[in-house]
């Protein structure tokens, strides 16, 4: 006899502890089979004295376990708490954070009342990485980092979501006009692996005007793969032209673990006052049981679901004078959904999931290519809130003696020497290009240097009390320029 599957489960803080009881009353109802630990995470931990909201021994669980349905959490305000979510995402490799957003008119109201979009939103680096430093008086940094296996993952990731739901169509959104490496390596994945799925129609936005049509047009959208701050900004943006954010719900997916939660927050105002929708937290449940393969499980739960939206059984989130029959609290609405245990809604579509073609998605082991890697020049960052972008560059071409030669510099992006505009606003912070003195004017027919070229380079500057901050090598991968022009280079 198979064992039931164990899940670490966390009642959370504010309304998670009713609206969890609520749910777990309702997978009992639909003939669920798991086994439950139960986890204390968030405000009570954070004010024993944890910065990190986790204990050790629940660490253990969730690692044991693999599987964590997650209520809403609260974080103590001021500093030194950190963001519980950021941390089991990253330190688990949760990669794949996905969030169905589907209008329900004309039961909750909608300006969009045919959307049905899933968001796939990559879950650990980007911006995400919280890589941040202040490096002049005027100047602070944030660094985005996007890496290929981490790309990979997510598109592949889309892709298999799309087919395993009968998805007929996968949006790749970014900004790779722009940010033409980091974005560029995102969008060129895309494409690459797009053509694995011959099955499945693709297509590229830039990340503005794609958050505007999603707004303005959602049902020209199916699955939409981004980035993280992307994925973040564009989930929330679907979420809540359905109507409620407050019936969301989203998984984590990683490679070995999977985390379940509502998306929206623990709303301590209406804490203990029966009060709440548990209706985020119930479409996450339909998640994890699609996910541990208890698939009629999830259809029973999501049909029963749907039936009480139908039949105007509603919380006052959503309670609609007119439309609604019956405002309840939770507990009632709970209610009301174990109650049409069984059936299914008329006018709503009926959750029917295929047990021969559904299957876990799994991605393949990262292929590590190798590739010829040239050092072509050094990018020298530099405060100085004295001089002006010719006094620097003038000031720079006669340190350079070496194999090194400055090619240009810029402010904040922009090329202001040689012959930059006056017209330019200059900060304090100076990013200076030197490449080999023998050829710096094609950036694609650049000459090789080496690390010791860099560091006497480094050497002079210092002992001409340069301020250097930070320096970015420049390099070529298999030939090609691996770097970023300056703005009018």
């Amino acid at each position: 006899m198979t064992s039931k599957p164990r899940i670490a489960v966390a009642k959370g803080d504010g309304i998670g502890p009713e609206i969890m009881d609520a749910t777990l009353r309702i997978m009992e109802a639909a003939g669920a089979e798991l086994e439950y630990d139960f986890i204390d995470i968030g405000e009570k931990v954070y004010l024993d004295g944890n910065t990190a909201g986790i204990t050790n021994e629940s660490w253990d669980i969730l690692r044991r376990n693999k599987i964590f349905f997650k209520a809403p959490i609260t974080t103590p305000q001021g500093g030194g708490y950190k963001s519980l979510n950021v941390t089991i995402r990253k330190s688990l490799g949760l990669y794949a954070n996905v969030r169905p957003c589907k209008s329900y008119t004309p039961y909750v109201e909608s300006k969009h009342p045919e959307m049905d979009v899933v968001i796939i939103r990559e879950n650990e680096e980007d911006l995400y990485a919280g890589i941040e430093h202040r490096q002049t008086t005027d100047v602070y940094q944030c660094l985005k980092l996007i890496t290929t296996p981490g790309t990979e993952k997510i598109v592949r990731h889309a892709f298999e979501y799309a087919r395993n739901f009968n998805r007929k169509k996968v949006t790749c959104m970014v900004k790779d006009n722009i940010m033409k490496v980091t974005d560029g390596l995102f969008a060129q994945v895309f494409r690459d692996i797009a053509t694995e799925y011959p099955d499945i129609e693709s297509d590229l936005r830039i990340i503005d005007i794609g958050a505007a049509l999603l707004a303005d047009r959602p049902e020209d959208f199916d699955v939409i793969v981004t980035l993280n701050l992307y994925g973040d900004i564009v989930s929330d943006i679907a979420a809540q032209i359905t109507g409620s954010v407050g019936l969301g719900g989203s998984s984590n997916l990683g490679k070995d673990f999977a985390m379940f939660e509502a998306v929206h927050g623990s709303a301590p105002d209406i804490s203990g006052k029966d009060m709440a929708n548990p209706s985020g937290l119930i479409s996450a449940a339909v998640m994890m049981m699609e996910h541990l393969g208890q698939l009629s499980v999830a259809e029973k739960i999501a049909n029963a679901w749907s039936r009480t939206l139908e039949d105007g059984i509603h919380t006052g989130d959503i309670f609609r004078e007119g439309v609604s029959k019956h405002k309840v609290g939770t507990k009632a609405f709970a209610d009301a959904v174990i109650e049409r245990m069984g059936q299914v809604p008329i006018n709503l579509p009926v959750l029917k999931l295929d047990q021969d073609s559904f299957k876990p998605i799994i991605i393949p082991e990262y292929n590590r290519k190798p590739a010829q890697k040239d050092l072509v020049g050094v990018d020298i960052f530099i405060d100085d809130s004295v001089k002006n972008a010719d006094e620097l560059g003038a000031q720079l071409l006669g340190l350079a003696k070496g194999a090194l030669k400055l090619k240009m510099i810029t402010n904040r992006g922009v090329k202001v020497f040689p012959d930059g505009l006056p017209e330019t606003f200059c900060t304090d912070h100076w990013r200076c290009r030197f490449v080999n003195s023998e050829n710096s004017k094609d950036v694609n027919q650049m000459q090789n240097v080496s690390k010791e070229d860099l560091l006497e380079l480094l050497s002079v500057l210092t002992r001409a009390n340069v301020d250097v901050v930070k320096t970015e090598n420049l390099y070529y991968f298999d030939g090609k320029i691996a770097f970023s022009l300056g703005q009018g280079e």
